[in-house]
């Protein structure tokens, strides 16, 4: 397996689609990676040569935020808006959609499972 930015990319698919395996590359960054190495996007990655992964790696690392890098950006981020109390830092804290979606009945994902609230006990006899 070729290992690009210290990721192991899969032989079998095509460059274009193997480069979307490094966290940050997407289909359109892939593409034009591709394009800027002079490496076709058909070419299989098990196909590459050494120098043709030493390329795309150097590429990469002088062009994009990718892995490690670019988490540690997006935690930052966030660990901003929650310092600041904004209302998107709100919405992180208490685990919820920050991007305006509904919660009354969807949200499962942010909010986790139900949590059963027990129903009141009906009063028979009065």
């Amino acid at each position: 397996m070729p290992r690009i930015v210290g990721v192991d990319i899969p032989q079998e698919k095509k460059v274009a689609v193997s480069l979307t395996y490094i966290y940050g590359v997407g289909n359109t960054t892939a593409a034009r990676l591709c394009r800027d190495v002079g490496i076709s996007p058909d070419k299989r990655a098990k196909d590459l040569t050494d120098d043709e992964i030493a390329r795309l790696a150097n590429t990469i690392e002088k062009t994009c935020m990718v892995e490690g890098q670019l988490r540690r950006h997006v935690q930052q981020n966030v660990a901003r808006l929650r310092e600041i109390a904004c209302y998107r830092g709100l919405r992180h804290r208490r685990g919820l959609p920050v991007r305006g979606q509904k919660t009354q009945s969807n949200a499962r994902t942010r909010k986790g499972p139900r949590k059963t609230v027990a129903g009141k006990k009906s009063v028979k006899g009065h």
